[in-house]
């Protein structure tokens, strides 16, 4: 049977643990208040340069204690290796396949800490993960980001909205023009119609001038007596 002050004693031990694990609590979270956002997949095509994001929250001042590191594993496994650290300046990898290809895009005081990849290779396709530490706020979540580089001609890919597009329009561009086929052919028709149909009107026929016999003979007679003029000329004297 449980005596009475033993039950007393774990009570005040109770309260005494009590907040102390409560300022434990409270310190964790403090640590953890560094968040990292970072794309889950990011495409690229060969030679054309890719932007790696990273973004961070931290609760404490930006200083220039503050630490970014980018690491990196192949796609076919293997060791991670550092591609880049910041600390006050960027320090790019001065060895390695990443060697004179990394460059610094990011912005510390904006919480930005992104990096772009010159003249991507398809051997650079794999893992990218993007570190941040502020202290006191060094502990934090680990997003990855895997890149996947890929020839440009090979890359095509129709996206859903495209795919949607293409299927609404193409019935349309077809209607649109059937009928102007359609329409063009019953022109083409009515205007048949109009050149077979088409007759003078009595004004016109009455303006046009009438060639009497009285005009040809006269016409002929003239001739004659220019013919006789011209004979008479070349008779020598």
């Amino acid at each position: 049977m449980r005596r009475p002050g033993a039950a007393r004693a774990g009570g005040r031990l109770l309260l005494v643990l009590l907040p102390r694990g409560a300022l434990l609590l409270l310190g964790v979270c403090n640590a953890l208040s560094l968040e990292i956002k970072a794309s889950a997949k990011v495409r690229a095509f060969v030679g054309e340069q890719v932007l790696l994001k990273c973004s961070f929250k931290s609760s404490s001042p930006i200083t220039e204690s503050l630490l970014v590191d980018w690491t990196y594993r192949p796609l076919a496994g293997g060791r991670m290796e550092t591609i880049f650290h910041y600390q006050s300046i960027p320090h790019p990898t001065a060895a390695g396949t990443f060697k004179d290809r990394i460059s610094w895009v990011g912005n510390v005081a904006n919480g930005d800490a992104s990096i772009a990849i010159q003249s991507p290779r398809l051997s650079d396709n794999g893992t990218f993960i993007c570190s941040v530490k502020n202290p006191p706020d060094v502990y934090h979540n680990i997003p990855q980001t895997v890149l996947v580089v890929t020839e440009r001609g090979l890359a095509f890919q129709l996206s859903s909205a495209a795919l949607l597009s293409i299927l609404v329009l193409l019935p349309s561009a077809l209607v649109v023009i059937l009928l102007l086929v359609r329409m063009r052919r019953k022109f083409q028709v009515l205007k048949e119609k109009g050149k077979c149909g088409y007759k003078k009107s009595s004004i016109e026929v009455s303006d046009e001038p009438e060639h009497s016999d009285t005009a040809g003979c006269g016409g002929k007679l003239k001739q004659c007596c220019l013919n006789c003029v011209d004979t008479d000329e070349e008779d020598p004297y």
